[in-house]
């Protein structure tokens, strides 16, 4: 029985991965004090905000506070975005320097600042550079490479099926798929067809991401497609319990407040006082709203207060 508790779900790579459910990369939110409540509450791996891989090149203090990490968020991913398969080689490789657990490149990305360039799922447009990106990279570092993608660009270009190939045949070690297109955005249902469908065309790890809001989500996806293991973005956001398939409604609100607290002194220790609580007000938004309830009028109070002891104080007072 020990024997089946320790084995992992899957593999990505040589790596093994204990559990099923992951939080998603998610740009201005999966920093290091994120990742590491994300990782207590059961995301079975982490991955950085991606980072555009000309910044990488040009000036990489840029991304100084997208790199800092802690062994406790092991296994990590770093994530990295941009149209050309030069720069993201050459940027992986610099990375790789920082010691990540492998490198994830980014296809999902729907915004049109990235994707309108060629990026992000732009880059779904053009196979041949991915199969570049992911032959080289797999060929000259020891650390694997996955990626992110989405259905297509739009639905009259669903190229899914021969993106996953491409992505396995070349190296790739895991796909993560938002099951929608690029102009879809956000909108519409996710497609678990179409990962059921991927999980069956290659002989690597898929994680499924989309509309996940609570644990019957989750269940129902894996059900459903097969994949082997399940992604969360703005669900987690407030709310890490939901990686740990646990209902708001049954945590205590100690438990939250000693979380919010706990990330509040985090961001602060990482950021500085002044930068860390700016940086950490849209968290603490959605804790209030989704997590403690508290009505739009009260949560105005939390966001006015601009130190760590201000925000502590009244957490205390109202709890």
């Amino acid at each position: 029985m020990g024997e089946s508790i320790n084995r992992p779900n899957f593999h990505i790579g040589q790596i093994p991965i204990y559990g099923d459910v992951v939080h998603a990369p998610m740009d201005g939110y999966t920093d290091s004090p994120y990742r590491v409540i994300a990782r207590q509450y059961g995301s079975a791996i982490t991955y950085t905000e991606f980072m555009n891989s000309m910044d990488i090149l040009s000036n990489p203090l840029i991304n100084k506070f997208k790199m800092i990490f802690s062994e406790v968020e092991r296994p990590i991913a770093f994530q990295v975005y941009d149209e050309d398969p030069v720069r993201i080689i050459k940027s992986c490789v610099f990375l790789s320097q920082y010691k990540p657990d492998f490198l994830d490149i980014n296809m999902g990305c729907s915004t049109p600042t990235v994707s309108s360039r060629g990026a992000g799922a732009g880059l779904l447009k053009e196979p041949i550079k991915i199969a570049k990106i992911f032959n080289q990279l797999s060929n000259t570092l020891t650390i694997p490479i996955t990626a992110k993608i989405r259905l297509g660009w739009d639905d009259a270009f669903k190229n899914y099926l021969d993106i996953v190939k491409i992505i396995e045949d070349n190296g790739g070690k895991m796909i993560a798929v938002h099951a929608r297109t690029r102009q879809q955005a956000m909108e519409g249902q996710v497609d678990l067809q179409a990962i059921y469908e991927i999980k069956k065309h290659v002989n690597i790890p898929v994680i499924g991401n989309g509309d996940i809001i609570c644990a019957a989500d989750i269940n129902k996806m894996k059900f459903i497609t097969g994949c082997d293991a399940i992604m969360i973005g703005r669900a987690t956001v407030g709310n890490p319990w939901i990686l740990a398939r646990r209902e708001i409604a049954s945590v205590p609100k100690s438990e939250i407040i000693a979380v919010i607290i706990h990330h509040l002194e985090m961001m602060v220790a990482i950021y500085g006082e002044f930068r860390g609580v700016i940086r950490f007000r849209k968290h603490l938004k959605k804790y209030l709203q989704q997590t403690i309830m508290l009505p739009v009028n009260e949560i105005r109070l939390f966001m006015n207060l601009k130190n760590k002891d201000e925000i502590i104080s009244l957490l205390n007072k109202y709890y």
